[in-house]
């Protein structure tokens, strides 16, 4: 039996996390440990491979300013084998990113990614990798969905689902048949959940070994095999690589076996890339003084700790929304806020880092029967995992949902019940504009009735920029206006306390 053994190397959702952090006693993460390490393990064995799947961009101010050009510059030092797009890669425009595609000095690759209406491909599906014998085929993978959570630009099409892209997969696998491929890896970044969904479409016969997946920021203890797939996915940021060691059979083209880990990057065992290092703090001097102006204080550090939850900073935006807007209700998108803390100080930097979109914001004006319509409908495709938004509610609205029933059981306005013929103003972003009919379950034309959809602002960033620079101590807290229980102990304490 002919077994040859490589190290594959694996990041996803880099977001920008340029700079080293300082965490018990150590300095984590950043590109010049994240160098150090991948360059170490290139130099202890030769057939060691790094790959990146998706969403490079986006997230720090220095990619901000330079609008994706830094990061390809600096990721460029980090010499991957072989990237993949994801839905924030293309945040900057088409043009841009095929200008982007060309100041990288490593293949980008996606097989479904394409122009409307022409069906033409931006970039190569695929790229052949072959070294010491050994053939890997990669493929790189997103959908639609993704691509619109985005916000991405509108002549950007993709294959529609997960069906379709299984399809495109099959292609490419037949048309390279004739090739003895040896291992065959598929870059995704759709969500780990999707990747599952994806091997299960997946015919054994083509041979696809593994899915190293993005966009769900998931961290594994070990891949998930699904179909004789291994999938698996490195977090989010530069605090950890995913590192596989597999033994190849060559004679059968598969994984004999394999050992995989998640390896933290710190200076305990990750020497500083010095060169790298010295690029970065060249971009970082030309950001910093623009960037370092205070724009207000906040009483305490306030966090945005999980997207899925109500948290602190998501109520101060949807309050500051309210307010700004003079809407009754403001539903602000969870996942665009993008760093889990911010304050006390705040800095211009530290606010174009946490909120880097800048969105439409839309008023609709609905009666409370629709409304409470809405809101169920939201939970119930919440609960049963048909949606990855979620929302954080302004000051007045309050949910309580049973995570074991799956059902929306208390939704109140000022404390009260929501009565059905009452008109309220709702105010979204366009994201969440865009997807009312996916999330809520009803289209923008049953939400028109009473008064057409509005657009009232063009940048959400402006008003909450201007509420900034006009307060200082600002605070904000949980307050239990979105409430998750499994026992109905929970909610009447909830009903008590509300």
């Amino acid at each position: 039996m002919d077994l040859r053994k490589l190290v594959l190397l694996h990041s996803n959702d880099m977001h920008g996390d340029f700079f080293d952090e300082e965490q018990q006693d150590k300095m984590v993460g950043g590109l010049s440990l994240l160098s150090g390490y991948i360059r170490k393990a290139r130099e202890n064995f030769e057939n060691t491979f790094y790959v990146i799947s998706g969403d490079m961009l986006q997230g720090s101010i220095i990619d901000s300013e330079f609008k994706g050009i830094s990061t390809i510059d600096l990721v460029n030092m980090l010499q991957p084998d072989v990237a993949s797009i994801g839905n924030h890669d293309a945040d900057y425009g088409v043009g841009h990113l095929l200008f982007l595609e060309r100041c990288a000095k490593f293949p980008i690759i996606n097989a479904n990614l394409y122009i409307n209406p022409t069906m033409t491909r931006l970039f190569k599906p695929y790229y052949m990798l072959e070294q010491n014998g050994i053939r890997i085929l990669f493929i790189g993978i997103i959908t639609e969905e993704v691509i619109k959570q985005g916000g991405g630009d509108p002549l950007l099409g993709t294959f529609i689902n997960v069906k379709d892209a299984s399809k495109e997969i099959e292609k490419i696998c037949n048309a390279y048949n004739h090739v003895d491929v040896d291992l065959t890896v598929l870059l995704t970044h759709i969500g780990f959940e999707k990747d599952v969904e994806l091997a299960k479409t997946l015919d054994p016969k083509l041979g696809v070994d593994i899915i190293i997946g993005g966009h769900s920021h998931t961290f594994l203890e070990e891949p998930r095999e699904v179909n004789n797939i291994l999938i698996t996915q490195a977090g989010v940021g530069t605090d950890f690589i995913g590192r596989f060691d597999i033994t190849i059979d060559m004679d059968n083209n598969c994984v004999h076996d394999y050992k995989w880990e998640l390896v933290p990057i710190d200076d305990s065992h990750c020497e500083r890339d010095l060169f790298l290092e010295d690029i970065l703090n060249k971009y970082k001097a030309k950001t910093d003084e623009k960037y370092t102006q205070i724009l207000t204080r906040f009483k305490h550090v306030l966090y945005h700790e999980d997207r899925y939850r109500e948290t602190a900073l998501g109520n101060l935006f949807a309050d500051i929304c309210l307010k700004q807007f003079g809407v009754d209700i403001f539903l602000f998108g969870s996942g665009s806020i993008r760093k889990d803390q911010m304050g006390e100080i705040v800095t211009f930097a530290n606010f174009i880092e946490c909120l880097p979109f800048p969105d439409n914001v839309y008023a609709i004006t609905i009666k409370g029967s629709t409304l409470k319509k809405m809101l169920i409908n939201y939970w119930k495709k919440f609960g049963n995992r048909e949606t990855h938004e979620f929302y954080q509610y302004s000051r007045g609205l309050h949910c309580a949902f049973d995570l074991d029933t799956k059902e929306l059981v208390n939704i109140t306005f000022n404390e009260l019940p929501i009565p059905d013929e009452e008109k309220f103003v709702i105010g979204l972003q366009s994201y969440q504009m865009d997807n009312v009919e996916v999330n809520f379950g009803l289209s923008k034309e049953e939400l028109s009735k009473l008064r057409p959809i509005r657009t009232i602002s063009t940048d959400v960033t402006q008003a909450i920029y201007e509420y900034f620079i006009n307060h200082r101590l600002i605070e904000s807290s949980v307050e239990g206006r979105i409430l998750m229980y499994k026992d109905r102990y929970e909610e009447d304490k909830w009903k008590d306390e509300n």
